[in-house]
C-alpha cells in the first residue's frame, strides 16, 4: 500500500477516538454517513468541475479531496485501503468490457 495512503489511514483510524469539535474527520463521523456521503459527492463534483475547466494544479487539488474522502468513507465503514488497491490489481490488464460482464455472473 502507498505509505502516504497507509499513514492517511492511521490518522483517519484514530480521528473515531476524537473529539467531533477537536477534528473535522472525528465531526464527520459523529454526523454519520449521509454528512460523509454528501461531503464525498460534493468533492466528486468539484473533481468534475475543474476536469471540466482543464487546470492541472486544480484538478490534483480536488482529486487529492476526492480521494481523502473516500478514504474517509472507506474508515467509517471499517474497510482498508488495501483491499481497494487488491481489486485494483485484479482488474489489472482486464478491459473494462471484460470486467464489466464477471460482475453479472
Amino acid at each position: 500500500m502507498s505509505d502516504i495512503i497507509d499513514k492517511l489511514n492511521q490518522v483517519l483510524q484514530q480521528r473515531k477516538q476524537a473529539d467531533a469539535d477537536s477534528s473535522y474527520v472525528a465531526g464527520l463521523y459523529a454526523a454519520g454517513t449521509d454528512k460523509i456521503l454528501k461531503k464525498l459527492g460534493e468533492e466528486a463534483v468539484e473533481t468534475v468541475i475543474a476536469g471540466k475547466g482543464g487546470h492541472r494544479d486544480e484538478i490534483i487539488y480536488e482529486t487529492a479531496d476526492l480521494w481523502f474522502h473516500s478514504l474517509v468513507l472507506l474508515a467509517h465503514n471499517d474497510i482498508d485501503p488495501q483491499l481497494i488497491l487488491n481489486e485494483l490489481e485484479r482488474r489489472f490488464g482486464l478491459s473494462g468490457i471484460e470486467e464489466k460482464a464477471s460482475r453479472s455472473k
